[in-house]
């Protein structure tokens, strides 16, 4: 308990760091990158020099991931190429993966021979507890054999689940980001279609119904997108496809 609070007390600048990252990024993307370089500094000590990666799986979205310099990118590359390792054990499970000397790893032999390729000779990868349809994974490495003491990878545990809690918010703001992007180009594409079946019943003196199926048909018929054709419509009428809606900014 004594050891949690001096953690605590330890981590007690990081919170407010990690908002400022939040807060100055402007995707996830950038947020795991700056949060990559953040770590590696934060948790480096005198005579042991750490790298950081951070890694984030989202539904129906590529894996996004970040390190603190070029060799932890290569490792995360590696990743996809082997199926398996450190980082994808943690993310999946609910505990922390040690690798203690990358030269005498067994379970997974071609990502230790990696990591001593990039010069890392051991490392830890914790798993990071975000929102249900995400999952994430701190992983921390070291250029000397048996780098990561037990009290090392607690302190590692307390700083992770201060980076998972920005990391949820993060995430949900990408996810309204992705949300507003949606709606805003839903509705561009309605506005477009509308003005198009309005020019129809113009020329054609039809209903709003028998304008819209010429549209369908068109669609239909020349395999393009409704809003192409659309816009197409559009541009015949007035010379230009360009249009605008009321929720722009």
């Amino acid at each position: 308990m004594h050891a949690k609070a001096a953690r605590d007390e330890v981590f007690a600048d990081v919170a407010l760091h990690l908002q400022d990252l939040v807060l100055d990024s402007t995707d996830i993307e950038q947020f795991l990158g700056d949060l990559a370089l953040y770590c590696a500094a934060r948790l480096s000590s005198p005579g042991r020099q750490l790298y950081c990666g951070v890694a984030v799986e989202r539904k129906k979205k590529p894996t996004a991931a970040a390190g603190s310099d070029s060799s932890v990118r290569i490792l995360h590359q590696l990743l996809d190429k082997y199926g398996d390792g450190p980082e994808l054990t943690a993310m999946r499970g609910p505990a922390p993966v040690l690798v203690p000397d990358a030269g005498r790893e067994k379970r997974w032999p071609e990502y230790a021979a990696a990591l001593v390729r990039q010069e890392f000779s051991s490392a830890v990868s914790l798993p990071l507890a975000l929102d249900e349809d995400a999952k994430g994974v701190l992983s921390l490495y070291c250029g000397q054999r048996h780098g990561f003491s037990s009290e090392d990878i607690a302190a590692a545990q307390a700083f992770a689940a201060q980076v998972a809690k920005s990391l949820r918010v993060a995430l949900r703001i990408d996810k309204l980001q992705d949300v507003r992007d949606g709606m805003s180009a839903a509705m561009k594409s309605r506005t477009v279609i509308d003005l198009a079946t309005g020019a129809i019943m113009a020329q054609n003196r039809c209903s709003q119904r028998e304008a819209f199926n010429v549209l369908l048909l068109a669609s239909n018929t020349r395999n393009k997108k409704l809003k192409d054709v659309a816009a197409a419509v559009i541009a015949s009428v007035s010379g230009s496809s360009k249009t605008f809606t009321y929720f722009d900014e």
